[in-house]
């Protein structure tokens, strides 16, 4: 038996792809690459493969993070040579590890994550949103009916200088664990911007340890 964790970029060509799509996609690719994937056992069994952390819709990446189960140890380069053109437009490989099978669900181990943010639309006053969403004690939100806080979910917000294209840049850190989660977009609308308007870049999930 061998785990493999894999990171990948999910780009513009699969921006609206969600969750159980992607995770099809990979197991497509596998089955494509004629690698020997795992599978649950039971009646239905399942392949086993394990994506880190859910990617909203319309988001890019840089570092999403997949685990996935082989019946038969294998030399890492031959994984990436069978699975690269296997994968779908959308999705590049950026690094292949073997882990300990004895480690935790990959789900568990995500704390927090770094996001660049551009805004389409110019924010005015801009560095003084910044403060003033920091400085609060709470910034109360809504989720799915669910009323949340989302100034402890935010690690750390600052403006980074404008590229080429003249946007305004946000770079965020925000906590990424199961059932307390930040969300990019959110922080832009409690600054006063739309989330419609803003382009989400996902750059590190960050793990426990």
């Amino acid at each position: 038996m061998l785990r493999l964790r894999i990171t990948f970029a999910k780009t513009s060509a699969m921006r609206f792809t969600g969750h159980l799509d992607l995770h099809r996609a990979w197991e497509r690719a596998f089955r494509r690459a004629g690698l020997p994937l795992a599978y649950s056992q039971g009646y239905n069994p399942h392949p086993r493969l394990n994506l880190a952390a859910a990617l909203p819709l319309g988001f890019t990446s840089q570092a999403e993070i997949i685990d996935a189960w082989l019946e038969e140890t294998l030399p890492i380069s031959q994984a990436w040579a069978a699975l690269e053109p296997a994968l779908p437009p959308g999705i590049r490989l950026c690094q292949i590890e073997e882990v300990a099978l004895s480690l935790p669900a990959i789900q568990t181990q995500i704390e927090a994550a770094d996001y660049l943010v551009k805004l389409l639309d110019e924010l005015p006053e801009l560095t003084a949103r910044l403060e003033t969403l920091l400085n609060s004690e709470r910034l109360p939100r809504r989720r799915r009916d669910k009323e949340y806080d989302l100034r402890p979910l935010i690690l750390e917000l600052r403006h980074l200088p404008p590229e080429a294209d003249g946007l305004q840049q946000l770079f965020m850190r925000l906590v990424t664990k199961e059932g307390a989660t930040g969300r990019p977009d959110e922080v832009v609308e409690a600054l006063g911007g739309a989330a419609d308007r803003a382009r989400v870049h996902r750059l590190r999930l960050i793990l426990s340890g």
